[in-house]
């Protein structure tokens, strides 16, 4: 889960000296439950204190440019005594680190406000230092003055050179440009300090969310502290407004905002320049009322892009590349099922598979009908059947998994019967998942997709299928979280403070687990960003792989002909240009954010290099990603009859093909199964 950034924290404000009290009354409650129903639950001892200190120094300051050295010092009395002021109910400590905090921010804004009346220099030997390593804390606070000096021009000569890829053009009108992004840097940087020093809430209710956010992640990544206030609900709902703009956004591991889905046909969709993964910079509602979003909190952001409110906004995004672009959108009503499972058949030579899209595992209860991605992908499972398909591809890639019901489901529709995972409780009971409806609803031969953002439910399913031998997994290693969460308040009748919680642990029927080393497939295919996606082993607080003595009794499937299935495939991705393509732009990529950065001289041409140094490599990802795979694509006969008479769906259709036809690892899906009929001939 990502951080929540301390300044886009909203709750009620009251006195330390009422809610003290309070605060610890609500740490007790959340370590309570924690303990009783966690699935491996840490004593609260000193090594909490310790990583629960730094993760909050951390997160206070990340970029060891607030506090001082002695400020730190001072504050580092409490970093081994969080569990004694627990059981001491003895939450005064907030108090120190509010007044701190406070004082540590306004001199940072004082620094800031002095830079900003001053004319900065772009011609000096000043340099600024990258490293993946943390930098020491201030001795002085010139010091800190002096970091925000390098830092603010530095930020301003990035902002300049991201507006183009003519150095000669930025150049020329390098003042006029100066002064137009000077006054953005120092706007945002003021702004995000006066968040934090002028929030409604206060400093120290602020401090006290982000110590309850990251107490809960000590125990696991996973597990976390929300209120109904927060960001966390936020971002759950944000796809429950009927006017759309036809696409999702998420926080990435930056807290920066970014596209992470379009809705085929929607207004995202129709402008052909949007694109997964783009950041969201601003958002303008109407001419003249900008929204950075780097400032702003998520709610402000949220009303004006989700809410029926304002129906024509302005978009301000970033590339990956650096490149800046705006676009203006007008909301339109989005049908329900625009994010659901959808079909089409694919075609190599004489092979015509049924090819079937899981974005999620997706569930929806209305009255006493239960509507599913397992419902979902039977009726196109039907649809495909009734097109003679020879074999079916699954393609689970970037499905981040959803609701497990949904994957024990989906997973009983391909096996006659019987067990499809074990989940254990903090007891260490056994609970054999079985499937108890006889028969599978398709019987042929099937692939599933996967690749590093296959997380969770997907990695459940994938698992079942591999264990059974009912499929053929390929693509990249999956995320590898094999933990089940439930969100529960921290009292009985409390509707303010919750906790989502790591209950249960699953296991694969074997006995082992893909929990933290994730779902390894048949057949590796190289896939763009696989090194430097942040998978479960990134977090320090993940839990540990292990295996258990399975209860389970089953009978896999026979794999007799896979052997010389795997043996081919693994040749054919050898040898297959896209794919060496794609393991050539992942070494340049890996080497980029793995090897340490060279001090940058701070002027606008040492700036401008190195912002365009990786222009070629993102240019060359672009142009993969957009290279048109040797493949045929059609609807089923089914779909053909109801796009003679829905425009809207048509328009669908067109965009999911457009993007389906760039799908490298479906082709090699139809080779896999071609060569299985192949095979059955000799």
């Amino acid at each position: 889960m990502n951080k929540i950034w301390l300044f886009l924290l909203f709750v009620a404000c009251v006195s330390y000296s009422q809610d003290s009290g309070k605060s610890c009354n609500v740490l007790i409650k959340i370590n309570t439950l924690i303990q009783n129903e966690h699935f491996n639950p840490k004593p609260v001892d000193d090594s909490l204190s310790v990583y629960v200190f730094e993760a909050l120094m951390n997160d206070l300051d990340t970029d060891k440019n607030i506090f001082l050295k002695s400020e730190y010092d001072y504050l580092s009395k409490h970093k081994f005594k969080f569990d004694n002021y627990i059981a001491a109910n003895d939450c005064s400590f907030f108090e120190d680190f509010a007044k701190t905090y406070k004082t540590a921010l306004e001199r940072s804004k004082s620094a800031i406000e002095k830079l900003q009346k001053e004319k900065l220099s772009y011609t000096t030997n000043d340099t600024v230092r990258f490293t993946k390593k943390d930098f020491p804390f201030y001795v002085k606070a010139e010091d800190v003055s002096k970091v925000y000096a390098k830092r603010l021009r530095f930020d301003i000569l990035e902002d300049i050179a991201k507006a183009s890829k003519n150095y000669d053009s930025l150049k020329q009108n390098f003042a006029s440009l100066e002064k137009i992004s000077k006054q953005k840097i120092f706007e945002t940087a003021l702004c995000k300090i006066n968040n934090r020093i002028d929030s409604k809430d206060g400093i120290e209710k602020n401090i006290r969310n982000s110590f309850y956010t990251i107490f809960c992640s000590y125990f696991d990544p996973h597990t976390s502290y929300f209120s109904y206030d927060t960001k966390s609900s936020f971002l759950s709902e944000l796809s429950t407004d009927n006017l759309s703009l036809g696409m999702y956004v998420s926080l990435n591991e930056n807290d920066e905002l970014v596209v992470q889905e379009i809705v085929p046909g929607g207004p995202a969709a129709r402008t052909e320049i949007i694109e997964k993964g783009d950041q969201v910079i601003k958002v303008s509602p109407k001419k003249g009322e900008d929204f950075l979003v780097s400032c702003s909190s998520l709610e402000t952001i949220g009303s004006i892009i989700f809410s029926d409110t304002h129906k024509e906004i302005t978009l301000s995004l970033r590339k990956k590349n650096g490149s800046l672009y705006d676009v203006t959108l007008q909301k339109k009503i989005m049908k329900a099922d625009d994010h659901a499972a959808y079909s089409y058949i694919v075609s190599k030579n004489d092979t015509r598979i049924g090819y079937i899209n899981i974005p999620s595992f997706y569930t929806d209860f209305d009255k006493n009908t239960v509507q599913g991605i397992s419902d979902d992908v039977a009726k196109e499972i039907l649809k495909l059947k009734k097109d003679n398909i020879q074999g079916l591809i699954l393609d689970l890639q970037d499905n981040g998994g959803g609701s497990m019901e949904e994957a024990i489901k989906l997973s009983g529709m391909f096996i006659d019967a019987g067990p499809v995972s074990i989940l254990v409780n903090n007891k260490k009971e056994q609970k054999v998942i079985k499937d108890f409806n006889r028969g599978s609803i398709y019987n042929g031969p099937v692939i599933v997709l996967v690749n590093g953002n296959s997380a969770s439910a997907s990695e459940f399913f994938a698992a079942a299928m591999q264990d059974y031998n009912r499929a053929i997994i390929a693509g990249s290693t999956t995320l590898g979280k094999a933990t089940m969460q439930q969100i529960l308040p921290i009292e009985e009748g409390n509707e303010q403070d919750f906790v989502k919680l790591t209950i249960e642990k699953f296991y694969r029927i074997t006995g082992k687990s893909h929990q933290l080393t994730g779902v390894v497939p048949d057949i590796a295919i190289p896939t763009l960003y696989d090194g430097i996606i942040s998978r479960e082993k990134s977090y320090k607080t993940a839990l540990k792989n292990d295996a258990i003595a399975s209860k389970a009794k089953f009978t896999p499937y026979s794999r007799s002909d896979f052997e010389n299935l795997l043996v081919a495939s693994k040749k054919r991705i050898g040898t297959n240009g896209y794919f060496n393509q794609v393991k050539a732009v992942n070494e340049k990529v890996n080497s980029i954010y793995n090897s340490q950065k060279a001090p940058i001289v701070l002027n606008f041409e040492s700036v401008f290099n190195d912002v365009h140094s990786i222009d070629s490599v993102f240019d060359s990802v672009k142009k993969l990603i957009e290279t048109p795979i040797d493949f045929e694509i059609s609807n089923t006969s089914y779909e053909n009859e109801i796009l003679k008479f829905d425009e809207f769906q048509k328009n669908i259709s067109e965009y999911r093909i457009k993007d389906l036809k760039t799908n490298a690892y479906v082709l090699e899906g139809i080779n896999i199964i071609a060569d299985y009929y192949a095979s059955q001939k000799d």
